[in-house]
């Protein structure tokens, strides 16, 4: 199923206060709570999980901003530039917002097994001062009757936590992406085997995906954060601010 490419256009992140920022985090743990009741059976499950983390210096813009450096990370993230950057809105089919810091993201069809398959995100955004946190909290898949049943055999999450930090005045961007993958095990043969024959290919294909995904995540953040510091320096430059 083909669906018209739309972008959404946010706009700047509004300021998280720690009522909402707990609201949040309850409402992660109650979906979270939810969807273990609903998978819960007695069928075979291989569990799958990938952890990479990933620094990058800073660029200094010391020269460029005045010698506010420290800060324009955390602005960049909660703007909509940096709200792009943040969820690779470019490679994405569509983006709709859907609640409080809350996104819809559709990514574009692959070719799985043959069938079109469209991955669909909920993602929730939590940008603050201190750090800026993405949860994923679903993930199913758009195609075929056939494809949308295999939804029910799988259940997955994701968190990507962005940090930065000052050290003797050289700053750096540190990013922990952590997925959890669980399937159920219901055809034949692999119904025969431990869950182990399914979770060691398994554990090693999604560490060596994550593997290269992250650092090409980071590597088009800086170069967006780049260009959003170089392209308000020019408009500052213009306007005489």
């Amino acid at each position: 199923m083909m669906r018209a490419a739309v972008r959404y256009v946010s706009s700047p992140f509004p300021t998280i206060s720690s009522q909402q920022l707990l609201i949040s985090r309850r409402r992660i743990g109650i979906i979270r709570v939810i969807e273990s009741k609903l998978s819960d059976s007695n069928a075979k499950r291989a569990n799958l999980s990938a952890r990479k983390k990933e620094r990058a210096k800073l660029p200094n813009y010391g020269d460029l901003d005045r010698g506010k450096r420290e800060t324009h990370i955390s602005e960049f993230l909660s703007h909509p530039s940096g709200f792009d950057a943040i969820l690779n809105a470019r490679a994405l089919q569509s983006v709709q917002s859907l609640d409080f810091n809350t996104y819809r993201c559709i990514l574009p069809q692959i070719q799985l097994l043959n069938f079109e398959v469209a991955p669909v995100l909920d993602l929730l955004v939590i940008p603050t001062t201190e750090d800026c946190v993405v949860e994923m909290l679903s993930c199913k898949f758009e195609g075929s009757e056939l494809v949308e049943r295999q939804n029910e055999h799988f259940s997955a999450s994701m968190s990507n936590r962005i940090t930065w930090e000052t050290i003797d005045s050289e700053s750096f961007l540190d990013v922990d992406v952590k997925v959890n993958l669980s399937l159920e095990i219901y055809t034949y043969p692999l119904t025969m085997l431990p869950s182990s024959a399914v979770e060691g290919p398994g554990n090693l294909m999604m560490q060596a995906l994550i593997g290269r995904l992250v650092p090409l995540h980071v590597q088009q953040l800086l170069e967006d954060y780049d260009s959003w510091v170089r392209t308000r320096e020019i408009l500052s430059t213009k306007t005489g601010l």
